[in-house]
């Protein structure tokens, strides 16, 4: 089988759902939807397809590399600004290009304002010449950006043209549903895939969940993430924090300067990860925490909340996530409105005195992971999907 992958190349969670069929000997490829020859450290057994590529810089051994090769990194990166400037639809047409010379069975996007749009243009050059479509929205890709008038549009006309749709959020097939969804809907999973639960399990820190002294916070500020609403309610609760260390990941140049500030106004330890902190240290961290903050304008299902369910780490998450279909507000975990540092407090305080609260809690989502986040149950499902689609798209191949 082949399959075509268009989708952020330096993503973890590009590399973590393709890392689910990467062992089957099946032919992938995947051409980057933000040209780039850098590829997730995760990433493997894969061709990925750059305008252009230097030295092999950021890109894993597993990864193969095609395109035009410039000898350097930063030769390649100044030719592909240069071709971005000066010929703005060239990827549009690489894509195509690509398109018929690997004949797929099957082309996937993930993510939708950037690899949908871009595999959307690239239907609408082939006119008709164009394999099985799948169209998996991220985060905030329908329930955000579904509301702007300068991508409801377009969002439309990827859920008409596509064969299949994705999601991990039954809100996100609903919204679709509303802006005439044509294809067909897969199973809704996380956009991620599934979680090692033997690993999980492992890094667990042994003994209830109230007795642990950290506090995670998800460090995403930017036209989504609010991660200095959560800075800003961890400082109110400043009373309570005593021998508590707050631990932030994913922390933008900003939230790094709260974060410091934070310590200096609080005297609270406060640590804040290093970009490549491997998968397995946030977790391990996850597995330490009493509570967990994630906050955003906007999301899916996001990955640092299910990271908190798994860990046994309480979830403080904003109510703009779908995380009311994995649990119950009040009871597995407190939704709040993203940008209100008083909701935000009032849910920490309770958080961090509530033990009870806490620690039945985390067996009651320890109990969901087992039903609905090991991956050796959701990764026969991904192989068995792109059978069943790749067997009934034979006869749809361009040629």
């Amino acid at each position: 089988m082949r399959i075509l992958f268009v989708a952020m190349s330096d993503s973890v969670h590009t590399a973590r759902w393709i890392g689910q069929i990467a062992d089957r000997g099946w032919d992938l490829h995947l051409f980057p939807s933000i040209d780039t020859d850098t590829a997730h450290a995760e990433l493997g057994r894969v061709t990925v397809h750059p305008s252009f590529h230097g030295d092999r810089r950021g890109v894993g051994p597993g990864t193969r590399l095609r395109g035009v090769p410039l000898g350097s990194w930063a030769a390649a990166y100044f030719a592909r600004k240069a071709f971005e400037v000066f010929r703005p639809e060239h990827r549009v047409a690489a894509l195509s290009r690509l398109l018929l010379r690997l004949r797929p069975h099957v082309v996937h996007s993930l993510e939708f304002q950037r690899a949908g749009y871009l595999t959307l243009a690239a239907k609408d050059r082939l006119n008709g010449k164009f394999p099985t479509w799948i169209a998996t929205n991220w985060g905030s890709d329908i329930y955000l950006f579904g509301r702007v008038p300068a991508h409801k549009e377009r969002i439309a006309r990827i859920l008409a043209e596509c064969d299949y749709y994705s999601c991990e959020c039954q809100r996100d097939v609903d919204l679709a549903r509303q802006l005439v969804l044509r294809g067909e809907v897969l199973p809704v999973i996380p956009n991620a895939g599934g979680f090692d639960l033997e690993q999980a399990a492992a890094l667990r820190a042994s003994g209830p969940t109230s007795k642990r002294r950290i506090i995670m916070l998800k460090g995403y500020q930017n036209w989504a993430g609010r991660a200095l609403v959560g800075l800003r309610a961890l400082e109110r609760c400043a009373d309570l924090l005593a021998g508590y260390q707050v631990v932030i990941h994913s922390a933008s140049d900003d939230v790094r300067l709260a974060a410091d500030l934070f310590a200096a106004n609080t005297g609270v330890e406060t640590v804040v990860l290093p970009p490549k902190t491997s998968h397995r240290e946030v977790l391990a961290h996850y597995g330490k925490a009493r509570v967990s903050i994630g906050l955003s304008i906007g999301d899916a299902i996001s990955t640092s909340f299910l990271e908190a369910l798994l860990m046994g780490s309480f979830p403080i998450q904003s109510f703009t996530s779908c995380a009311n279909e994995w649990a119950e507000h009040g009871r597995d975990a407190l939704l709040v409105p993203p940008e209100d540092p008083d909701e935000v407090e009032a849910a920490l305080r309770l958080a961090l005195t509530d033990d009870a609260l806490v620690d039945q809690a985390a067996a009651r989502n320890w109990q969901t992971a087992t039903e609905r986040l090991d991956r050796t149950h959701i990764q026969p499902k991904v192989v068995e999907m792109y059978e069943r689609i790749a067997a009934r798209s034979r006869t749809n191949r361009p040629t």
